[in-house]
């Protein structure tokens, strides 16, 4: 790619009309991203209440300025080459990086042009499992171009997604989803529909009428769903699906699953439902016992009654083969939180939190007189996968420096994701296990040492408990322990909230202690 230009970039409104900042720069470090950032959240909350309200024609104008802006743009290439992970992987055309004369000069000819280079195909292993799962790589124009489109549409379907569905979504988390099952059961035993969707192979011309957008972003959509797979030096035409791997296909991927739960309340209606005793339902108690949770493409629904969930599944059939997808039947099953049903035992895992229901005596019963009580806690395969990534470790490391530098990060992030639930044995049992795998490595490091020589050689006695670590200069530097990890109750996000809708109090006290896109942020939030 050839150099940028010399000429100073202008954020005011250029000869088109497109609105930018107020600041000139001559180059990519001149740039004030705080600024940027807040110029283009202001539209996208604007884009946001426009949808909500319904006045589409001003919705598409607002989207429409805004992926002809310069700040767009520029945001847009900085997130795929530079903050990205994946930001150094090349597409089809083997560029890699761009320097900054050179993200200049691709922010200059930045457009939504219906156009799409082909994607280059890899398959990486998929989480549990042994499959390979394909991974399609866009080229960094295609990135960009894809950041844009995504600036522009994620407030319009912010304002219509269902309040349950939580991943690929901004400030949504997984510990939101949980806290919904929670809310859900804490006060009444359910069973329990947990989906599995087969290959998420979504019909094109059915996303593309679900999207409904303006002429322009609509031939850009179809062009990126249509785009060719380059794979084993092979170029071929996709005919379903989204292209996995790019920078909107997990937002193409939540639009086509939109929807499920507000079909079901819409079938409940003419349904008549019935509680386990066989009472009929009235219409506010049809509308709280069923609870649908979506993460990605995993859903778990609830209900009290066995039959409503029996019917639910076949529905969920029907609506499905709307946008030609189907259920992996060997993993949607059935069960109970409280009791064993059919020979399946009671409570379920999801998102790797295993969730139960225990029955309690007389003298535990809460204030409600329940028979029962809810908890979560981090599933045995999650604490098994855990630790065999530690046991792994310790197969190929011969350091006790770089035994702490790789476990320790393994230690803090798996803690911190299971920090808001029932973890506190979890934490104990993996301290435990850990323990005993770096004892193992320790006598086969020694191995004609006896064992107190390792445990005094490695191990030291810190507030009554021996700790792993080694001495550099004097200080101490231990290996972390699960259980330095404190439990923490995680406040659920409200239902139809969204950092585009102008709550600012609201976000400004949720996000205090972790920043939202960058540190400045919580400027705009705090005004």
């Amino acid at each position: 790619m050839k150099a940028s230009p010399n000429k100073p970039l202008s954020f005011g409104k250029d000869k088109d009309g497109n609105n930018g900042n107020n600041n000139t720069f001559e180059n990519w470090k001149d740039i004030n991203w705080s600024n940027i950032e807040i110029h283009i959240l202001k539209l996208q909350t604007r884009i946001y209440k426009l949808s909500k309200s319904g006045e589409r024609e001003k919705m598409w104008e607002c989207q429409r300025l805004l992926t002809k802006s310069k700040s767009a743009k520029l945001l847009s290439i900085r997130r795929v080459t530079q903050d990205n992970r994946g930001r150094s992987t090349p597409g089809v055309d083997g560029i890699s990086s761009l320097n900054p004369e050179e993200r200049m000069l691709l922010a200059n000819k930045l457009s939504l042009d219906g156009r799409a280079s082909s994607v280059k195909r890899v398959f990486i292993p998929k989480p549990d499992s042994k499959e390979l799962r394909p991974l399609g790589i866009p080229t960094i124009k295609d990135r960009a171009k894809q950041y844009l489109a995504k600036l522009a549409l994620e407030p319009e379907w912010e304002a219509k997604f269902e309040s349950n569905s939580y991943e690929f979504r901004p400030a949504r988390s997984c510990q939101d989803a949980i806290g919904a099952i929670y809310t859900s059961i804490n006060q009444k035993p359910k069973y329990v529909l947990d989906v599995d969707i087969r290959k998420c192979r979504i019909d094109h011309d059915a996303l593309l009428r679900k999207i409904d957008t303006y002429s322009e972003m609509r031939r850009q959509i179809a062009a990126w769903l249509k785009a060719g797979i380059w794979e084993n030096n092979t170029l071929r035409k996709p005919d379903c699906g989204t292209p996995q791997g790019g920078v909107i296909s997990p937002l193409l991927a939540n639009i086509a699953l939109d929807g499920l739960e507000r079909s079901l309340e819409d079938w409940r209606k003419n349904i008549q439902l019935r509680d386990p005793k066989g009472r009929i339902l009235s219409t506010r108690e049809k509308q709280s016992s069923l609870t649908v949770v979506r993460y990605a493409d995993d859903i778990v629904i609830l209900h009290p009654s066995i039959e409503i969930i029996i019917l639910i599944k076949i529905e969920l059939v029907k609506w499905l083969n709307k946008m030609k997808l189907s259920l992996k039947m060997e993993k949607t099953g059935i069960c109970h939180t409280l009791q064993p049903y059919e020979g399946t035992p009671p409570g379920f895992d999801f998102l790797g939190f295993r969730i139960q229901q225990f029955p309690v005596g007389r003298f535990q019963r809460g204030k409600k007189g329940q028979v029962f009580k809810t908890l979560i806690k981090p599933s045995v395969e999650s604490v098994k996968k855990h630790l065999d990534s530690t046991k792994e470790v310790l197969k190929h490391v011969k350091s006790t420096s770089k035994v702490i530098e790789e476990i320790n990060p393994k230690i803090l992030g798996w803690s911190q994701y299971f920090r808001h639930v029932a973890s506190e044995r979890r934490f104990a049992k993996c301290d435990y296990i850990l323990g005993k795998q770096l004892y193992s490595w320790t006598r086969k490091k020694h191995p004609t040492r006896v064992y107190k020589w390792c445990l005094r050689r490695y191990f030291t006695r810190i507030n009554n408990r021996k700790v792993f670590g080694f001495f550099k200069k004097g200080v101490h530097v231990p290996l972390r322990m699960h259980s330095d990890t404190v439990i923490k109750r995680h406040v659920k996000i409200r239902g139809d909230r969204s950092p585009f809708d102008g709550d600012w109090k609201y976000w400004s006290h949720r996000l205090r202690n972790r920043y939202y896109r960058s540190q400045k942020m919580l400027i705009l939030f705090n005004k």
